[in-house]
């Protein structure tokens, strides 16, 4: 069975991974992710054929160094590396590191995802050099001093939804992103308040994004929106509206 349905059926398990920032399940389903969007991928380029024993192909050494393995391997690992860092939990990374390693060797699938958070950037250019400081800060324990935390926490949460949004896994990089918003940016909103800006007018606009009870991307969307002023970030009108968008649900 190797088509949608396969891709689906592959697809579960490693969803459910990264949600749960579990290591094990993640490296057991990893391959088989691997192999399916390869497969896909050469079947719409017109590069392959169906199996005539319907097994999805193996894919070979040098089919992980390149192309698409590289690409969905750095999606995968980047999308663990997230949402290990809302937990926060080292500890799971460095198991995924490690055992990739000893089977793939120091260039394995998403190794270029993983280089973005392990290594400290001074200055973060692309979106992946943001996403991998923030996701380092929160895997290391390195936070700022409390009166930059919320400017930095929303930048945070910026980042990872924009990368959530070019991702295979953007569902399972949301729900967490938003449960975690909601506890830092509801602990600002009760016990960080004195680091905002202009408290009388941000404070109930962001109290009012929280009442949001969904953990969904329009909550994020709408958090990022009404909090920019209260961590004095000033949003382009452009992407002010993009979020208002991205806020509403049909």
């Amino acid at each position: 069975m190797t088509d949608l349905a396969e891709l689906k059926r592959r697809k579960q398990p490693i969803n459910l991974a990264i949600v749960h920032v579990d290591p094990e399940a993640f490296l057991a389903s990893f391959m088989g992710w691997l192999e399916i969007t390869a497969f896909v991928s050469a079947q719409r380029a017109g590069l392959a054929e169906m199996p005539a024993d319907g097994v999805t192909p193996a894919l070979t050494e040098a089919d992980l160094k390149r192309g698409v393995g590289q690409d969905v391997g750095n999606d995968a690992i980047f999308a663990f590396c997230m949402t290990a860092a809302l937990k926060p939990d080292a500890a799971a990374v460095d198991k995924v590191e490690v055992a990739l390693v000893e089977r793939f060797g120091r260039d394995f699938p998403g190794a270029f995802a993983l280089g973005h958070v392990r290594r400290a950037i001074e200055t973060p250019m692309t979106l992946e050099d943001h996403v991998g400081q923030a996701a380092r800060k929160w895997l290391t324990g390195e936070r700022p001093p409390p009166p930059l935390r919320p400017k930095e926490d929303w930048t945070t949460a910026l980042r990872f939804f924009e990368k959530a949004r070019r991702s295979n896994f953007l569902h399972e990089i949301m729900y967490p992103l938003a449960r975690w918003a909601r506890a830092r940016f509801g602990a600002i909103a009760e016990a960080e308040v004195g680091f905002l800006h202009h408290i009388e007018d941000t404070l109930p606009v962001l109290r009012q994004a929280l009442e949001d009870p969904r953990n969904d991307q329009a909550f994020i969307a709408n958090l990022l929106l009404q909090a920019a002023p209260a961590v004095d970030m000033e949003l382009t009108e452009d992407y002010a509206g993009f979020l208002r968008s991205l806020a509403r649900r049909q």
